[in-house]
C-alpha cells in the first residue's frame, strides 16, 4: 500500500466519493431546495463535455484520476475501451468491485456517528466489461499505450504534485483529432501542489486559467468552455459546493516534441 498523504485511502473519503460518484439525488441532497444542479457530476463531465458524434468506430478512452470510476463507465457508452488510473489503491479496488458485480453496498454519514446503509449501482445499460481499472500516477502513467481517442481527466490538476508534467505529456496521450476533457475548481492548495508548480507560477501569469490554456494551445483547439458547479455531501448538514472550469479541446495534427 502506497502511504496516504492525501487521506484517500481513507474510508470517510471512500464513502463520500461512492456516494458522489453513485448517489441518487435525494440521498445527496435531502432537501426541496439547494444546487440541484450540481449534483451528477461525475456523468456531466461526460454527458455535457464529449462529442460523441466525432468520435471513430471502436474508439478508446483514457481517464485520468477517475476515483471509483463513474466517469469511466459512462465513457465505455460511447468508447469500446477505457482504460481508467488512479493513484488511490483503495479507489481502484472498489471500481474493480464494482466493474465486476455492478453494484456495491457502503454508508452515508448522516450526523455525528449515525450512518444509514446504501448501494452504489452501475447503470444497467452499461457495458462494463469495456473498462480496465489501474492504480497509476498521471504524473507518468500510462507510458508504454498508444495514444487514445478521448482523454477525460476531471478535477485531477489541481491534486497533483506537478500537474506541468501531466500537461507536457497530454499532446502524446491523445490522437490527431481526439479529444481531450478537463475539469479543475482551481482549487490550489499546497497540501497537493507546490505553489511553484502551479499553473502560471514560473512564467509570473496570474490567473492559471489562461496559463493552462497558453500551454494547451500549442497542441490542441479549444472547442468549448463552461461552469461546472458540483456539490460534495460531507454529511445532511455540511456540504462542499464547487464551480468546476471545463475545457475541451481537439489534439492538432502536429508532432509533439515531448
Amino acid at each position: 500500500m502506497t502511504a496516504d498523504t492525501t487521506g484517500y485511502e481513507s474510508e470517510k473519503y471512500l464513502h463520500e466519493y461512492l456516494l458522489f460518484h453513485y448517489g441518487r439525488p435525494e440521498e445527496i441532497l435531502p432537501y426541496s431546495f439547494g444546487p440541484r444542479e450540481a449534483l451528477g457530476f461525475p456523468q456531466r463531465t461526460v454527458s455535457e463535455c464529449l462529442r460523441p458524434e466525432a468520435l471513430p468506430a471502436h474508439a478508446s478512452a483514457l481517464d485520468l484520476g477517475c476515483a471509483v470510476g463513474r466517469s469511466s463507465f459512462e465513457l465505455a457508452r460511447h468508447c469500446d475501451s477505457v482504460l481508467a488510473f488512479d493513484f488511490s489503491e483503495t479507489f481502484i479496488r472498489t471500481a474493480k468491485i464494482l466493474q465486476q458485480r455492478g453494484y456495491l453496498d457502503y454508508e452515508i454519514k448522516q450526523l455525528a456517528n449515525r450512518r444509514v446503509p446504501a448501494v452504489a449501482t452501475v447503470p444497467a445499460d452499461i457495458d462494463r466489461s469495456r473498462v480496465q481499472f489501474e492504480v497509476g500516477d498521471a504524473h507518468c502513467d500510462p507510458q508504454d499505450f498508444e495514444p487514445f481517442d478521448v482523454v477525460h481527466a476531471a478535477n485531477l490538476l489541481c491534486r497533483m504534485k506537478d500537474p506541468g508534467q501531466l500537461l507536457g505529456r497530454l499532446p502524446d496521450l491523445v490522437k490527431p483529432g481526439g479529444q481531450l476533457i478537463l475539469t479543475t475548481p482551481h482549487t490550489w492548495l499546497e497540501e497537493f501542489t507546490p505553489p511553484v508548480n502551479w499553473p502560471g507560477a514560473k512564467s509570473g501569469q496570474s490567473d492559471p486559467s489562461q496559463a493552462l490554456q497558453k500551454v494547451l494551445s500549442e497542441y490542441f483547439e479549444l472547442l468549448a468552455e463552461k461552469d461546472m458547479p458540483f456539490l460534495i455531501r460531507e454529511h445532511a448538514r455540511k456540504f462542499q459546493w464547487s464551480v468546476s472550469l471545463a475545457t475541451v479541446w481537439q489534439r492538432r495534427n502536429i508532432s509533439s516534441n515531448f
